[in-house]
């Protein structure tokens, strides 16, 4: 496998994301809302407080993903 091969693959798999990751929208606004109410005291971020919303939206990126971003 050539160097470029990955290369143009990465770039190809970053240019859907935005379309993909649109398809999950309510999603990534519970996940970031999730994340923003954990850290409004300036908290660091601990582990596993938004695991229900990450693994929300990851299965709903999984599923994007499959359909093929259609």
């Amino acid at each position: 496998m050539s160097a470029t091969n990955v290369w143009t693959r990465s770039r190809e798999r970053m240019r859907r994301f935005p379309e993909l990751l649109a398809q999950c929208g309510s999603e990534a606004a519970a996940y970031g809302k999730c994340v923003s109410a954990t850290t409004k005291s300036k908290q660091e971020l601990q582990r596993d407080l938004c695991a229900a919303e990450f693994t929300a939206l990851k299965r709903c990126f999984a599923t994007a993903v499959k359909k093929g971003g259609k």
